[in-house]
């Protein structure tokens, strides 16, 4: 039995009532702060067939939920540490009817890493991990004045670490890691996988044809030994401006980032 689907002025702060996936998706999301984008439907797209996914950083959910929506996991959870997140993501969940398919649950990355962390997630429980870390380094990048914003977007390149031991946490033997990132932390996203997982897949992500890659999804195997790979790229938009050819199923229909 689904909850009734509460409105936008539920909340005590502001929130847009959108739709993605070609309407197939409907999330709340706050006005102003962390909001999806095609980072997210890239990486659920870029993710193979699961009994149990985690989508670590979840935000309103919206890439565990596309899971869900594509029919690609079965069961999903959701981990975020900002509590207004959460609650969106929780309204989420219900209004897109996955309830009994889907949780949500509040936790910090640098907590689910410990070898004695928190039992929930179970720790080997999950054949699919997919996340979006923050990408800005306040080393390198302006920080947003807005909170929300910065908890989401910023953190130290180093950080990395900590994802990828959860990650590890977390997943069986064998489980799969998605994860979308900037392409300046490559080396270190490499470096981080390198003792746990192995067949690592490279896809890169073009803003238009004749510019450099934006972002690089990673996928790896926990516990493989198989040499790195790199797939063909996906490029966003035609010289024209215009969604490419090749990306508009992918961001409207839903389709996978590699077909074949």
């Amino acid at each position: 039995m689904h909850l009734p689907r509460p409105e936008v002025s539920a909340f005590p702060f502001d929130v847009t009532d959108d739709a993605i996936l070609g309407g197939r998706l409907k999330l709340f999301q706050p006005k102003h702060g962390h909001r999806a984008g095609h980072d997210a439907i890239l990486l659920a797209a870029a993710a193979t067939l699961s009994k149990h996914a985690i989508d670590l950083g979840a935000g309103v959910g919206t890439a565990g939920l596309a899971l869900l929506a594509r029919n690609i996991a079965e069961h999903v959870t959701l981990v975020e540490i900002d509590p207004e997140l959460t609650e969106l993501a929780r309204a989420n969940v219900e209004r897109n009817g996955f309830h009994g398919r889907a949780e949500v649950v509040t936790a910090d990355i640098v907590t689910l890493a410990r070898r004695g962390g928190p039992t929930v997630p179970k720790a080997f429980g999950a054949d699919l991990i997919v996340m979006n870390p923050p990408f800005n380094d306040p080393a390198r990048r302006k920080l947003s004045p807005q909170a929300s914003r910065r908890r989401a977007y910023t953190a130290k390149d180093s950080d990395l670490d900590y994802w990828i031991a959860t990650a590890d946490r977390l997943l069986s033997a064998e489980g799969k890691l998605v994860l979308i990132h900037r392409p300046e932390t490559l080396d270190g996203i490499l470096a981080a996988l390198k003792e746990c997982f192995g067949a690592m897949e490279l896809i890169p992500i073009y803003p238009r044809p004749d510019a450099p890659a934006i972002r690089i999804v990673v996928r790896a195997i926990k516990g493989r030994r198989t040499p790195t790979a790199i797939r063909r790229g996906i490029v966003l938009t035609d010289a024209n401006g215009r969604p490419s050819a090749s990306v508009n199923p992918i961001l409207r229909d839903g389709a996978p980032l590699d077909p074949a």
